[in-house]
């Protein structure tokens, strides 16, 4: 009996057709994350800019924030360019 089911596919174990669906499931969830930009990164960037202006003259093009993939991992990254001395003294 173990050889027909072998050659003719049998019927799989429940552990091992659920290991396959999660596996599909973290896959495309995964390359969602990957291909889309998350919505909050424009929330976060005008909230960083208020934050910011209320020490220091900025520029809101000053503030760039990005979410990169690096390995398994996401990073948050946040660039935020100061005026020269003298503008943030003025303030």
């Amino acid at each position: 009996m173990a050889l027909i089911d072998l050659l003719f596919g049998g019927k799989k174990k429940t552990a091992s057709v659920a290991k396959e669906r999660l596996q599909i499931i973290l896959a495309h969830e995964r390359s969602d994350r990957t291909t889309r930009k998350p919505e909050f990164l424009a929330d976060l960037q005008k909230d960083l800019v208020q934050v910011i202006s209320k020490y220091i003259q900025i520029d809101p093009q000053d503030i760039k924030v990005a979410l990169d993939r690096q390995d398994n991992l996401e990073v948050l990254e946040v660039k935020i360019e100061l005026p020269e001395a003298e503008l943030r003294n003025s303030r």
